[in-house]
């Protein structure tokens, strides 16, 4: 049998059949993706029920993959802290998404009251911009724990 080098790069055989952790073949997560929307779109009668039933896919999906960053990168502990918190999604979880961490992380000093625990919108600013606007309740737990 002949092994054949082409521009530096080994033989197909010789390469390893493991890929690093982030890396997930475009072809699958496009028929997995065309797949979920096909299946909610044939159980739905209206836009905003297609919505949400993408939105609750997402949720279970999100939370799948916290649970299995949390335990990759923290050896399963959780963070309690906002800022904590904020920072493993700007590094971590953005890297494990989109394969580099998020450009920056800002918070602006709102007085708006939201819903609890928080509510999170997509604005375009120079970029995308995703605000998380957390409820009182939350605020005051943090600033309770930076007390201790």
């Amino acid at each position: 049998m002949e092994v054949r080098f082409t521009r530096g790069k080994s033989a197909i055989l010789e390469r390893s059949l493991t890929r690093p952790k982030t890396e997930v073949s475009v072809s699958a997560f496009a028929l997995l993706f065309s797949e979920m929307v096909q299946y909610c779109q044939s159980r739905v009668y209206s836009v905003s029920e297609l919505q949400a039933r993408l939105a609750d896919m997402g949720q279970g999906v999100g939370a799948s993959l916290l649970d299995v960053l949390v335990m990759r990168e923290k050896n399963g502990k959780r963070e309690t802290k906002v800022l904590n918190i904020l920072l493993f999604i700007k590094v971590n979880v953005w890297k494990s998404l989109f394969g580099k961490e998020a450009d920056k992380l800002e918070q602006a000093n709102d007085d708006d009251k939201t819903g609890f625990p928080a509510k999170v919108t997509v604005h375009w600013h120079k970029g995308t911009t995703l605000m998380i606007k957390f409820d009182e309740a939350v605020i005051a737990r943090d600033k309770s724990l930076d007390g201790r």
